[in-house]
């Protein structure tokens, strides 16, 4: 029984100053005789029962020198270990007993750091999934820099995390800030640092030239501490909450037009994290100011390296095919890349040029490269029109295919197609190709019918010649008013 600290103060001075008995103060005061006992202490220390034994006491020891050794090791794995050293309980009893003796790890204590104008930039990339491409898919990445004090942003959409690729994503975010700043910091990404072994740090040579062109320090977080560039962790946090949540990326053609009108219009009026009162778009006008001038010339940010052609006249890059000029086959050319077209050098001289394509396996050929083969080819001359279709027009192929599963002359076909190649365009018969196999449909009317509607609704002229003989000396009619007749006739009657 608990009693008031005055009580048990009384019980105290009638017991050991006046000596009065147990009962006689248990009767004054209207207490318990056994509340007397134990605030006088004559109470005996109660005696428990002796600890009962667990099924884990005989293996505590072997528990408790692996988790020294392994403080992240599971209890499954401990139950298998200490099952062969005679544990006979359950995973669950092993469970509870490591959940009280498993080592807790050290708390770390994080610097709160503040940046002046001008002074960093945190750089890093987020995954946005995947995207069709022909042949398949494609990994879909966002390259952002965020400048550490105003947190204004910039981003693209890329489908390569290359060096080069960094390289081009790091001087479009300087033009676009209109500078840079003193500091670019990144992680421990291969495509940043080839090695490092704690302070000792190699970057990648490419990096290494931009930043010298740019006068820019590279920094490096610590390794498995993304915290320390929280700045751009947090707004990759921001985009996919703000930009990314329900919104599908065909393209990144598309995706980058809504990106830079997110920005402009989302996150540079926000208000500013750290400074009351104030929007990003405000610290980022004050900021510009600080940032170092751009160089004076674009630094070359292409991709140069020397390609082998085979037979076919076709040489590999980025899982594609590209086509060359018949004469450098089996030869050696200079591919220079960027991430919208494809050259291909002789020494100084351009043979080739073509747009990239990010798909996979994908055959991009010239149409006057096939034309130049088939010339020299007599024996060439039997598919010659199927290869002319398939230079000219993409996707034909699976339109072939259909073609063939459900029983059609393949000639005929070529020859029907052939002659809307040559009656309405390569572009226009692209486009009614593209239309029929996202129907499902094969035939070959349904091809003629699409061009023709895609014509008139670009209002080209009708794709008919009327050939003439060589005495017609007027072959353009000029409409003239038709009530002349009218006229004539009146006159002769």
């Amino acid at each position: 029984m608990t009693v008031p600290r005055e009580v048990e103060s009384e019980i105290r001075v009638l017991y050991f100053g006046e000596h009065l008995p147990v009962g006689t103060i248990a009767a004054q005061l209207g207490v318990h005789a056994d509340v007397v006992r134990r605030v006088a202490g004559l109470l005996a220390p109660r005696t428990g029962s002796p600890p009962r034994s667990r099924l884990v006491d005989p293996v505590r020891g072997v528990i408790e020198e692996l988790l020294g050794r392994y403080p992240k090791l599971r209890a499954t794995r401990l139950f298998d270990m200490v099952r062969l050293r005679g544990y006979q309980g359950s995973v669950r009893t092993l469970r509870d007993h490591v959940r009280l003796v498993r080592p807790r790890p050290m708390r770390e204590a994080f610097l709160r750091l503040s940046m002046l104008p001008g002074e960093q930039a945190q750089v890093d990339w987020a995954h946005a999934g995947r995207i069709t491409v022909p042949g398949g898919f494609r990994d879909l990445w966002l390259f952002v820099m965020v400048l550490s004090w105003s947190r204004a942003a910039w981003g693209e959409f890329v489908l390569d995390i290359s060096a080069w690729s960094l390289l081009r994503s790091l001087q479009r975010a300087c033009s676009y800030f209109g500078g840079t700043p003193r500091e670019w910091l990144f992680d421990n990404a291969k495509v940043v640092v080839l090695e490092r072994h704690g302070r000792a740090v190699r970057f990648h040579p490419l990096l290494l030239d931009l930043a010298g062109e740019y006068a820019v320090r590279l920094g490096l977080c610590g390794v498995r501490k993304p915290h320390e560039k929280g700045r751009v962790e947090r707004h990759n946090r921001f985009l996919r909450d703000r930009f990314l949540a329900a919104r599908v990326i065909h393209s990144v053609e598309q995706g980058n037009r809504e990106l830079l009108a997110f920005f402009d219009d989302i996150a540079l009026p926000r208000p500013h994290p750290t400074l009351p009162g104030r929007t990003v778009r405000d610290c980022f006008e004050e900021e510009r100011g600080r940032l170092l001038p751009l160089p004076a010339t674009p630094v070359c940010t292409d991709q140069i390296l020397p390609v082998n052609v085979d037979k076919t006249a076709f040489c590999r890059f980025d899982k594609n095919s590209y086509s060359v000029p018949s004469d450098h086959a089996e030869g050696t050319l200079t591919l220079v890349a960027d991430d919208t077209r494809v050259r291909l050098l002789d020494g100084q001289t351009e043979v080739a040029c073509h747009a990239r394509s990010f798909g996979r396996q994908q055959i991009v050929e010239a149409p006057e490269h096939r034309e130049a083969l088939l010339a020299r080819k007599s024996a060439a001359q039997e598919p010659r029109g199927r290869d002319r279709l398939r230079a000219q027009v993409p996707g034909i192929d699976t339109l072939y295919e259909r073609w063939v599963n459900v029983g059609r002359n393949l000639g005929s076909m070529t020859t029907r197609t052939l002659t809307l190649l040559d009656r309405y365009g390569p572009e226009l018969l692209a486009a009614a190709v593209v239309e029929i196999l996202g129907r499902g449909m094969h035939d070959p009317g349904a091809l003629d019918s699409f061009c023709e509607q895609r014509r008139r609704a670009l209002h080209a002229p009708v794709p008919l010649e009327i050939p003439l003989s060589d005495h017609v000396r007027d072959r353009e009619v000029v409409p003239h008013n038709l009530e002349t007749y009218d006229e004539e006739s009146r006159q002769k009657s």
